[in-house]
């Protein structure tokens, strides 16, 4: 079953508004469920504080205005009894209860010996429960604070019939206001998707313009523009390649295809010239064989398809092999390739791409070297590490251009066709060494 999917202005409003439903719904709980609670738990504090405090103040000898005020600000009932009889209660009267029910609770509190006691009590006269505690100040006076036990002050019912409206406004206003919140935020986002899908189909030109005061939404663009930036750097790359490849390939099989029917037409009957045509086929061939397995590794490096296969091998020998493959230019051409080193190194690679690197490397160094055609390779040991150093005797390159001796096909102004190698060489040393 396909996902049902909605676009980003929708998803934002949707959670916007679920939040703030899910606040109301938790601001009406609070109101309607635990309101009671939390007011009895307010108010069992409150008439243990009262009792404490009217007992502090009957102990200093504070007249009856003290307690009336108390009593007042309290929303509560005083009453002070002195050997059995009422000797104060406060003049509002408010919770206090005018029935028999009470001076039970007030004979067993005083029976009971203890200094504090509440009683939870309905109060006939209000239809309520009202907490009474009582107070022991000396041995035969006793004070009684009662204090109803639910908000029956008009301003509660005002309140929660003001929060009915309060919920209906705000949660309408708030459904407007997380849908502009929503386009905010959206907007970007979904400029910077329809330019993306642009670049998608091919357009590396047209910046990525979104002029935003979120964080992220300008890192994406940054990323996004770097992103453009590569992509137009390998599209360059890619266009380069072909249009190198497709000369490299041409060339060989033009050269193959000449000498083959020079052979066949002209020389059938010169062995010896033949022989020179066949010879030549034969290199042109290896050069071309040479440039598809280049490509082909240089493909698979980018990729990360190859993997490592480390083993310890001797280093040393390993680079006079590599040197050997030489022989032909020394023979034939005047080549000098040295070797120096102080001792076998035993090292722990993967052998097989150590010899490309190393023979990548010589390889430009002949292509590259000065008149006395000479190339240097030593071994320079570290602490840690040992260092193959590969030098020749060309006239070198500019600084500017060093990061680019590792593109492929790359050529320098004293570029020539390459005596040996296909000139991907340095791009999959790069490759391998990164890996």
């Amino acid at each position: 079953m396909k996902r049902k999917t909605r676009n980003l202005t929708t998803h934002i409003w949707i959670y916007l508004a679920i939040f703030l439903l899910v606040i109301l719904i938790f601001l009406w709980l609070l109101q309607v469920l635990f309101f009671d609670s939390y007011y009895n738990l307010r108010t069992k504090y409150q008439t243990n504080e009262l009792a404490n405090i009217t007992k502090e103040y009957y102990k200093e000898g504070k007249d009856s205005t003290y307690f009336d005020l108390l009593a007042y600000n309290n929303n509560a009932c005083i009453q002070i009894i002195e050997d059995n009889t009422l000797k104060y209660i406060s003049n509002t009267r408010r919770g206090c209860l005018f029935n028999n029910k009470d001076e039970e609770y007030k004979i067993d509190f005083i029976n009971s010996n203890v200094s504090k006691k509440t009683y939870t009590i309905t109060n006939e006269l209000l239809k309520n429960k009202t907490l009474m505690t009582g107070v022991k100040m000396s041995d035969n006076s006793y004070a009684f604070i009662n204090v109803s036990l639910e908000p029956t002050d008009p301003a509660i019912r005002i309140i929660r019939e003001e929060l009915i409206y309060i919920t209906i406004g705000v949660f309408s206003s708030s459904f407007i206001l997380a849908y502009f919140i929503s386009k905010k935020v959206s907007s970007p986002i979904l400029k910077i998707n329809e330019r993306a899908k642009e670049m998608a189909k091919g357009d590396l030109i047209t910046p990525f313009k979104v002029d935003d005061d979120i964080l992220e939404i300008n890192e994406l663009v940054e990323t996004l523009e770097t992103t453009k930036e590569e992509l137009k750097r390998v599209d360059t790359t890619r266009k380069d390649l072909l249009a190198n490849v497709s000369h490299d390939l041409k060339t060989p099989l033009t050269m193959i295809k000449a000498y083959a029917e020079t052979a066949r037409d002209l020389n059938k009957n010169k062995p010896k010239k033949r022989e020179e045509n066949l010879n030549i086929i034969i290199e042109e061939t290896d050069r071309l064989t040479l440039l598809v397995n280049d490509i082909l590794e240089l493909s698979k490096s980018e990729s990360n398809m190859t993997t490592l296969n480390k083993t310890e091998f001797n280093l040393t020998k390993e680079i006079k092999e590599i040197i050997k493959r030489f022989d032909y230019l020394k023979t034939n051409e005047g080549y000098n390739l040295e070797f120096k080193t102080k001792k076998d190194y035993i090292i722990n690679a993967d052998k097989q791409k150590i010899d490309q690197v190393i023979y990548n490397l010589i390889t430009n160094a002949v292509n590259y070297t000065g008149k006395d055609k000479k190339v240097i390779v030593d071994i320079e040991e570290h602490k840690k590490y040992i260092r193959v150093n590969i030098k020749d005797t060309g006239k070198g390159i500019d600084k500017d251009e060093i990061d680019k001796i590792w593109d492929k096909y790359y050529k320098s102004d004293n570029h020539k066709r390459n005596k040996v190698g296909t000139g991907l060489g340095l791009s999959i040393v790069k490759n391998i060494l990164i890996s």
